[in-house]
This record gives structure tokens, C-alpha cells and sequence, in this order.
């Protein structure tokens, strides 16, 4: 008789993140278990143009779709610019944000719905409904808490204004998620964390991508509550980020740039943190040691995500710590 498959659930967000939910659903494929649910990080989303954007989410869904343009990490393939130019020709949006003519059919529909009365959840709902993404996605919460960045000058500014305008190169002093200590968890999320036997961390940025997601009350509650198995995977291989900007980031909020102090940050779960397992890359080898001793149980694979079969190959590892 085969063993029981394993019920799976994914904090995700970001590029990293969709990598790794491709190849949760690939690994969970191959053991015929069920499908993963997905919670993502909404904290980047955003108002524009009068159109709500949901990159993580967006970006997610077209690549379990398969329909994402794999070059720039962001948006649909094969898209094209011609509405964005005339939003530009008005004076309207941000000349430095691009949106494509079918990411915004996205945005439009989304955007329709919610002036109609649905919720995030809702929404998404009605998204996965047009392709088949073998996975159940929910946003982290259906309250909009979009992420601000404070910087040392004082100025604050939308997560997106500082990372896409100014590819964070203008110092940042903390990042923050008005109205998150009001927000609840998204419906089914809680429970998905209780009823399953492994909770994975993917492997996003720790500070604004899985943050928001923690910082929702409630999950990191149902977190330390729950009887699965919590394994994160690092986003950090050789003391360096594969992608994006999670060492300003962690510089920020007084975390090194290490496998080990981004394992230590998230914290074990027998010290009032998340963790059971934390998955590092094998260049993190010798760190292992630091982690096990910060009461985390560390297993060492290797971490690049350079196609499908690698990252299956991750989703593997972290199932199997």
C-alpha cells in the first residue's frame, strides 16, 4: 500500500517564489499527491491608473499558466506596449512602470470585479478558472496593505516606485505595511496551514515578500501552531542573492546577507520562530552547523533554479527535510 501523499502548503512571492511553486507542483505531480496550496504575499500590490496590480500574484499565475515572459522575469510573453505609450502620451501612470496590453487585460478584469463587490480571494478565484494551474492560490490577506519604504532622508515611498524607478539604489531605513495589524488572513489560509503536513517557505525575500505574509495576524500564529512540518528554503547562495534586492533589504532590518543569519531570522520554532528545516545551498555547506545550532534542522542541496528539473529537484529536498 503507497504512504499517504503529503498536503502542501507554500508562503511564496516574487520571481523566486514562482520558480519554486513551478517546481512544488512538478515534485507533488510525481508522487501523485495533491495539490499545493499557495498563499501569496500581497504587500507589493498596488493602485495604478485607476487598475489594481497584484505583481506577485500576476507573476505566479502566468507561470504556472505558462503564458510568463521568462526573459524579463515579469509579465506575459510576447506582450506588447501600445496602451501603456498612450497612458504615457496623457501624462497618466509612472513613464518608469510598464504595463503591457495583456497584463493590463488582467488588471482591468481584476479591477472590474472588485468594483463589483468580490473579494481578493474571490478574484482569484475566477483567475485560476481560465487555465489549469494545479495549484489552489490565495493571497495572504483580503485587506489591501501595500508595502512603503522609509528612507534614511526621511521620504517614503511605494515599494514600487523604490525598487522599479530607483532599482533600490536610495537607502532604506524599514519597510512597512499600513493597516497590516488590522488585516486578517485570507479565508482558507489558516486552515490550510492546520491541516497540513508540510508548510514550505519559498525561497522569496525574506523582508518584503515572505514578511507581509508572516506579518498578517494570525499566520504566523497557526504557523507555530500547526503539526506540519515547516521547511524553508534559502534565497541566499554563497552570501549572495541569486535575484533582486533582498541584501538592501536585509541590510535594513539588521540582517547579514548569509544563509545562516536569514535562517536565524526567520527562527525555530522551538524558540518562538517558524522553522523546523532549512534547506542551503551547498556553497552554504560549512554555515550548516550555525543553523543546527540555532535549533534549526539543516539539510544541504544544491539551489540553483536554472529549469524546471532543478527546481522540482529543490521542492524534493525541502519535502523530504
Amino acid at each position: 500500500m503507497r504512504p499517504p501523499q503529503p498536503r502542501v502548503v507554500v508562503l511564496a512571492g516574487g520571481v523566486g517564489g514562482s520558480k519554486f511553486t513551478l517546481g512544488v507542483r512538478a515534485a507533488l505531480h510525481r508522487l501523485g499527491a495533491p495539490e499545493a496550496t499557495v498563499v501569496v504575499n500581497t504587500g507589493d500590490d498596488l493602485w495604478l491608473s485607476g487598475v489594481r496590480l497584484q505583481p506577485d500574484v500576476d507573476s505566479i499565475t502566468y507561470a504556472l499558466a505558462g503564458v510568463n515572459d521568462t526573459v524579463r522575469g515579469w509579465g506575459r510573453a510576447g506582450d506588447t506596449e501600445r496602451v501603456n505609450e498612450e497612458l504615457q502620451a496623457w501624462g497618466a501612470g509612472w513613464p518608469w512602470f510598464t504595463l503591457g496590453d495583456l497584463d493590463l487585460g488582467t488588471h482591468l478584469a481584476r479591477t472590474g470585479w472588485l468594483r463589483e463587490g468580490l473579494t481578493p480571494t474571490q478574484v482569484l478565484g475566477r483567475m485560476a478558472q481560465r487555465w489549469p494551474l494545479g495549484i489552489r492560490m490565495l493571497p495572504m490577506t483580503d485587506s489591501e496593505v501595500d508595502t512603503h519604504v522609509l528612507l534614511e532622508d526621511g521620504r517614503r515611498l511605494h515599494f514600487q516606485e523604490w525598487w522599479t524607478r530607483h532599482r533600490a539604489q536610495l537607502t532604506p531605513r524599514a519597510f512597512e505595511n499600513p493597516g497590516i495589524t488590522d488585516a486578517v488572513p485570507a479565508p482558507g489560509v489558516t486552515d490550510a496551514i492546520a491541516a497540513a503536513d508540510v508548510v514550505l517557505l519559498a525561497p522569496s525575500n525574506p523582508v518584503v515578500s515572505i514578511g507581509p505574509i508572516l506579518a498578517v495576524p494570525g499566520i504566523r500564529e497557526a504557523l507555530r501552531a500547526t503539526s506540519a512540518r515547516v521547511v524553508g528554503v534559502s534565497p541566499i547562495i554563497g552570501g549572495r542573492v541569486v535575484r533582486g534586492m533582498a541584501d538592501v533589504c536585509l541590510t535594513a532590518i539588521g540582517v547579514e546577507t548569509s544563509a545562516a543569519a536569514v535562517a536565524r531570522h526567520y527562527g525555530a520554532r522551538s524558540a518562538d520562530g517558524v522553522l523546523d528545516a532549512w534547506v542551503l545551498a551547498e556553497e552554504d555547506a560549512a554555515s550548516a552547523a550555525q543553523v543546527e545550532e540555532a535549533g534549526i534542522h539543516a539539510v544541504v542541496r544544491p539551489l540553483w533554479m536554472s529549469d524546471d528539473d532543478a527546481s522540482a529537484a529543490i521542492a524534493e529536498a525541502a519535502l523530504g527535510a
